[in-house]
């Protein structure tokens, strides 16, 4: 299993900077995610998995895997569209993972060298692909390509977990971004506390 790697350094840095974010961090302690590394299979697993819960995701992906064998853009071209929604996925669903593949096969999107692009240029490139939101494509940067400064304002739990933590009422997109600048450049290591902080 790859896990999102961080260590003290992440951790000096963010108590230093946020001492509510610190004391969190020091009742928690270390959290390891599970990452994807190849940013194709990523998205394909994000897609499976929207809307619906871990569980039923898990079941989806286990039957997609053993229906293609391997989770490539070639594998997922050759299927038939009504095999992958057989799975247990929507035909939108299954079309949206069909156009994937097929934007990697053309070359709208070469998955390959997504690592050499800003963040900013991969958020533009996958949310212009059918079911691709900016959310997505955030969760891509954090749990394929292990950027370390994302911290997802779309992101439901990420914004429970910071209201939760300052005690706040509500969360204006201005007083979110003024958190994010304090994090930065370790964003994406205050995440993993703020999801934990989601369900206290």
């Amino acid at each position: 299993m790859h896990i999102f790697e961080y260590g003290q350094k992440e951790i000096e840095y963010l108590k230093r900077r946020d001492k509510k974010l610190g004391a969190a961090i020091d009742k928690i302690g270390m959290i390891e995610r599970e990452i994807i590394p190849d940013p194709f299979t990523a998205l394909v697993s994000s897609v499976v998995s929207q809307q619906i819960s871990n569980k039923a995701a898990e079941t989806v992906w286990n039957r997609l895997n053993k229906l293609l064998g391997n989770i490539t853009p070639e594998s997922i071209a050759q299927a038939e569209l009504s095999d992958i929604q057989g799975c247990g996925m929507t035909t939108r669903k299954a079309g949206y993972i069909k156009g994937i593949a097929e934007a990697s096969i053309f070359g709208k999107v070469d998955f390959n060298s997504l690592h050499a692009l800003t963040d900013e240029e991969i958020i533009n490139k996958l949310s212009s692909l059918h079911g691709v939101g900016i959310w997505t494509a955030e969760m891509i940067l954090i749990f394929s390509l292990c950027r370390p400064d994302v911290v997802s304002y779309k992101d439901l739990a990420i914004c429970r977990g910071m209201m939760n933590l300052y005690g706040l009422k509500e969360l204006s997109k201005e007083k979110f971004e003024r958190y994010r600048a304090r994090y930065s450049p370790y964003g994406s290591v205050a995440s993993l506390y703020l999801w934990a902080l989601s369900v206290i």
